[in-house]
């Protein structure tokens, strides 16, 4: 079960600059719990943003020195130049440009000493070994100090404060083999390892840019969302149109919208017909068509029609912000398998500084044993042939060099937040909001379905089928009747009252003033319409009322519900005078999606306030079985009978994310159906725009995707540590390759997570 602590948080995003690895996101959230007010701080590596909830408004400039003192900054975004370009409008872009100039920089100087490094081996030293190591030296200078020089920033201040990140690893790495340069040129007992320091950070550099590359494009899904809306909009003023910023609409403005054109946000059409693309928002292909009443969502395109629009929903409150808003809470989220990754992280640098430590010290120790060990595999791996004939110190170094490199647990940050960030925005795309990430790990564990009735499973718009009389004594028309029942109703929100106003008015039926209202919860209403005492409800609800039954006719009532209708009852001054039949139509594609849930092994349970018959009458065309309904359930027993079932099985419960709130926070997973743009951001896990249950199994397939895909990503990450730092420890890896299977690591996991696109979850 969840648990949902009710807190008046104050919530703040900040944009993290410098973070590289797990163990950078571990310290900046520590650094940030230290800031005054902030109770929680979650940092995504993937977006490098910082979501903070406080309890009072935070000191900016304090959050800003405690994330400076761990090496890391936070980015000021409230200074914008005049004349933004799109990669400054774009920080993902600036990110990438930024890593690519200084990977290339680097290179530069890199690939030369590279090459003249391969001659030394093959050939001898050109023109000889002092010019050599000078040279080599000097070239090495470059890559380490300019474009290196944020990492070894950023590792060393770590190390000042007594902490230690990815930086750290690759600042003393790089530092230490670029000191041996100097040193050659003093003794012949230590070798230049100065090349060696700026291909690793090359390599480094190199990787940061393929990060950048592949998270800006696992990011896209929020830019995707921001291009969609429209800028400008068509609206009248004093009998004319003009046109308008969008930012600049208002409540109750009336817009024209052309054919081929988008609907600037959120209204309600006051006049015309069209065909609207609602892709964007509900993953439907299939255009739909609206009419005057209708309400459209903004950035949808109007196809065919004319329309007059009155504007309901602007800025924050439109259905394009709320998406926005969820996706980037699925993106900040995190979930459980992620806190195991976290304490590893957390004593994973640490644990690596003094394994570098150790090895450095075994090497010098008993050099010619461990020698001999490498020595073993010369055939396979040609830069331990030399070992042996290098100095003790230098062996030392070779191995401990790459040790520090290898070790970078940058793979175990991007493992998660990369796979939930595409699963985001896959979803989006479906009509699928995610808005806990904990969610895609919980459904794995999920065993039962429970689907509410009304809205769900059915379309959740009833219309009346049949008036039956009493038996007896006709003193009323079918008509009159209905008139009466719907000028009861008419103070109702419930969706058979309105569907019996609805009834009334279609039929041309005027109806009376009505006083003294009451709704009874779960049994109807009791109203006075011209004088008349009227009562309308349940059976049950009669009888409390004490009203006289003798006409009732319970064998016309048992044949209407046995056909799935929901039959209620009106009463005029303590006599029963009538029922009024009501069918909830079955949704198109419920009977499909709920065999798929069968065929994936879930137990599906239906849940409504209906009598058993009815339910049952609907659960057995859909594929419910009989054992598995849940009937004549109260609002208020919703949450009682989700508890029951979680005593045998992890529950998932498919609501319409409003009136079922508490049973969707009950539920293990709760499920919210939504409807175009009436969607309850609070009520559910995940929730679903289109509102249709074959969008439910594709939510559970995106789900169970998704956590495959980090299941996988944290192998690889710890794979490659856990094969390489052996390899490394023994001197059978020469620190450039090792920096380079360190840098394939992140790769091999956001390229993993990516992939997640071709998954077909769609039934």
């Amino acid at each position: 079960m969840k648990s949902d602590n009710i807190q008046l948080q104050q919530k703040l995003t900040l944009e993290i600059e410098g973070m590289h690895c797990a163990s950078c996101v571990k310290l900046v959230e520590r650094a940030l719990k230290k800031v005054p007010g902030v109770t929680k701080a979650s940092v995504n590596l993937a977006t490098n943003k910082a979501y903070i909830d406080s309890d009072k408004e935070i000191d900016i400039n304090i959050a800003k020195n405690e994330v400076n003192s761990v090496g890391y900054a936070i980015k000021d975004t409230s200074r914008h130049s005049e004349n933004n370009s799109e990669m400054d409008q774009d920080p993902s872009l600036a990110e990438m440009e930024k890593a690519r100039q200084k990977m290339w920089l680097s290179w530069g100087f890199s690939l030369p000493v590279a090459i003249w490094m391969i001659l030394e081996m093959l050939v001898s030293p050109w023109p000889n070994m002092y010019l050599f190591n000078l040279g080599i030296l000097i070239l090495s200078v470059v890559p380490i100090f300019f474009p290196g020089f944020a990492t070894l920033n950023t590792g060393f201040k770590a190390l000042k404060n007594r902490t230690a990140n990815m930086d750290t690893l690759i600042a003393l790495g790089t530092t230490v083999a670029f000191i041996t340069g100097p040193l050659s040129l003093l003794t012949d007992q230590i070798n230049n390892y100065a090349g060696v320091g700026a291909m690793i950070m090359s390599f480094h550099l190199t990787g940061r840019f393929v990060e950048a590359n592949a998270r800006g494009r696992a990011s896209q899904a929020i830019k995707r969302l921001l291009e969609l809306g429209a800028k400008t909009a068509r609206v009248l003023q004093n009998g004319q149109e003009i046109e308008i910023q969008v930012e600049n609409l208002k409540v109750n403005d009336i817009m024209i919208v052309k054919p081929g054109e988008k609907i600037p946000t959120d209204g309600k059409i006051i006049e015309g017909q069209s065909s609207i693309d609602e892709s964007m928002a509900t993953g439907e292909s299939l255009p739909v068509t609206k009419k005057k009443g209708d309400t459209v969502i903004g950035a949808t395109v109007n196809f065919n029609g004319l329309l007059k629009i009155k504007v309901t929903k602007i800025g924050e409150d439109t259905f394009l912000s709320q998406v926005i808003k969820l996706v980037e809470q699925a993106q900040g989220s995190r979930i459980p398998i992620q806190e195991f990754a976290d304490k590893v992280t957390s004593v994973f640098v640490p644990v690596i500084l003094m394994l570098a430590i150790f090895t450095f010290t075994l090497w010098l120790a008993f050099p010619d044993k461990l020698s001999q060990f490498s020595a073993i595999f010369s055939f396979f791996l040609p830069w331990t042939k030399n070992i042996a004939v290098i100095s003790p110190l230098s062996r030392a170094i070779f191995a401990t060099i790459a040790v520090l490199v290898i070790a970078c647990p940058c793979a175990l940050g991007l493992a998660t937040p990369t796979a939930l960030m595409v699963a985001s925005g896959l979803g989006a795309e479906n009509g699928i909001l995610i808005r806990k990430g904990e969610a895609l790990q919980t459904m794995k564990d999920v065993k039962a379905v429970v689907l509410d009735k009304t809205g769900t499973i059915t379309k959740g718009k009833p219309d009346v089928t049949d008036v039956l009389l009493a038996k007896t004594a006709q003193i009323l028309s079918e008509g009159s009747l209905l008139q009466l029942a719907a000028s009861a109703e008419s103070g109702s929100e419930h969706p058979l009252a309105r569907a019996i106003v609805e009834k009334a008015k279609k039929d041309g039926l005027s109806l009376q003033k009505v006083t003294a209202f009451k709704a009874v919860s779960g049994g109807g209403i009791k109203a006075e319409v011209s004088g008349k005492k009227i009562v309308i409800g349940t059976d049950k609800l009669l009888q409390e009322e004490n009203v006289n039954l003798k006409e009732f006719d319970s064998n016309k009532v048992e044949q209407l519900e046995t056909e799935g209708k929901t039959v209620v009852h009106l009463s005029i001054d303590g006599v029963y005078r009538g029922s009024i039949a009501l069918a909830d139509t079955i949704k198109d594609d419920s009977q499909q999606a709920l065999s798929e849930l069968k065929k994936m092994g879930f137990s599906v349970f239906m849940l409504t306030g209906d009598n058993l018959k009815t339910a049952r009458a609907i659960a057995e065309k859909v594929g419910i079985y009989a054992e598995n309904v849940l009937a004549k359930v109260m609002p208020d027993q919703k949450v009682a009978k989700v508890k029951e079932l979680q005593k045998k099985y992890k529950v998932a419960f498919v609501g319409d994310g409003i009136n079922d709130a508490p049973a969707l926070t009950q539920a293990d997973v709760g499920i919210a159906m939504g409807t175009g743009t009436d969607i309850a951001i609070e009520a559910g896990d995940i929730i679903l725009v289109r509102g249709e249950l074959s969008l439910l199994v594709s939510a559970i397939r995106l789900s169970k995707a998704a956590y495959n895909k980090i299941v996988q990503n944290l192998f690889w990450a710890f794979f490659y540590n856990i094969v390489a730092i052996p390899l490394a420890f023994l001197g059978l890896l020469h620190p450039v390759i090792a920096e380079a299977a360190m840098a394939s690591s992140s790769i091999t996991v956001v390229t993993n997570a990516n992939l997640l696109r071709r998954t077909v979850i769609k039934t």
